[in-house]
């Protein structure tokens, strides 16, 4: 079973992850995994953070002469701002640094605080950052490697932001927010080409591929909705206006559409995967609202972080990230395997019988 952990504070020393699961035999290309880390802090509104780190993974383990060994891969991302935040973030010693009681409506401050009786919202924020994301895109781009070793490819897109959809109207949009210490969200797209019929299954809730594609979406900071395909445009039409009708042509089936977005029960049905996902506005405002002060109940404006004024852009590489990670997923449930090279000989006999399917 492919599954991977994350650890690690916002500014603390370094983010850890160990993805445990992959077979054997797959090449990785460390600067492919970097350009995707770059993309993740690059976007119009970006705030202050993106200028202080410049992230670079480190495999520490799993991983010999660039190939996957099939042991568990141990990935490290250092957090160049630690020496700033050494004495705050130390794991022992007095406390040091004003603490954060004045919690910020829509984060995680003030549930987490009374969940786990702390005082100061840090000992939450620090974690509940998106900079937790940095660790996903890096197994994301793991992933990947693997995909497009079996001919799978994973993109996403903005497709809107603030309800501007062109370029233009989305950075005037973002400048707008900024200027009034403001902040805006937006949707993206993921799409993923080449993905077999029959990934996921039909026959227990858990092992839905459309579900646990929406989880893992809707598990990304600040995700608010998800749909796949025609999603809740769905809602609006007739039966015969949302259902893909099929074809055979020459042996080989056809989809003239795909309102269904490559998922029709639970499984994928060898079209194009295509997911869109709602995120809200960043909750960290210039301008902040009003909230209390858990120290004493008080009144109070919440509390500042360094934030950016829009992150979609952000938010699709990760979307990217997390898809790739579910696809890679039921590739190895589908086809599993210890090494690449019998995968790849399970999923060509997978392939050859649906093509005899219909040889009529």
């Amino acid at each position: 079973m492919l599954r991977f952990l994350t650890a690690g504070e916002s500014h603390g020393p370094q983010l850890t992850a160990i993805i445990d699961g992959l077979p054997a035999g797959i090449k990785i290309d460390v600067e492919a995994i970097n350009a995707d880390l770059a993309r993740r802090q690059q976007g119009y509104g970006r705030g202050g953070r993106m200028r202080i780190e410049s992230d670079r993974v480190e495999i520490m383990s799993g991983v010999r002469f660039g190939e996957t060994l099939g042991s568990p891969i141990t990935l490290v991302v250092k957090n160049r701002d630690w020496e700033n935040w050494r004495d705050r973030m130390s794991a022992f010693g007095a406390p040091t640094g004003e603490k954060v009681t004045a919690v910020r409506p829509g984060h995680a401050d003030l549930n987490g605080v009374l969940k786990y009786d702390r005082r100061d919202a840090r000992d939450i924020l620090e974690r509940s950052s998106a900079r937790e994301t940095t660790m996903r895109v890096a197994v994301g781009g793991v992933c990947k490697e693997f995909l497009r070793a079996v001919g799978i490819e994973v993109e996403s897109r903005v497709t809107m932001i603030g309800g501007a959809t062109t370029v233009e109207e989305m950075h005037a949009a973002i400048d707008e927010a900024k200027s009034k210490g403001d902040t805006l969200g937006g949707i993206f797209e993921v799409i993923v080409r080449g993905a077999p019929i029959g990934l996921g299954s039909h026959v227990q809730w858990d092992r839905r591929l459309d579900a646990r594609l929406a989880e893992a979406l809707m598990s990304i900071q600040a995700i608010k909705g998800v749909e796949i395909g025609a999603g809740f445009e769905c809602a609006k039409l007739f039966g015969s206006q949302v259902h893909d009708e099929i074809f055979l042509e020459r042996g080989r089936l056809e989809r003239r559409t795909n309102r269904a977005g490559g998922l029709e029960g639970g499984m994928s049905n060898g079209e194009e995967i295509l997911l869109r996902a709602v995120m809200k506005p960043i909750p960290t405002l210039m301008k902040p609202l009003q909230t209390i002060d858990i120290k004493d109940g008080t009144a109070v404006s919440a509390s500042k972080e360094r934030s950016d004024t829009c992150a979609v852009d952000a938010a699709a590489v990760v979307g990217e990230a997390m898809a790739a990670f579910v696809i890679a997923k039921a590739v190895l449930e589908k086809f599993s395997s210890d090494n690449l090279k019998e995968l790849r000989a399970s999923m060509r006999t997978y392939s050859e019988r649906l093509e005899e399917f219909f040889c009529f």
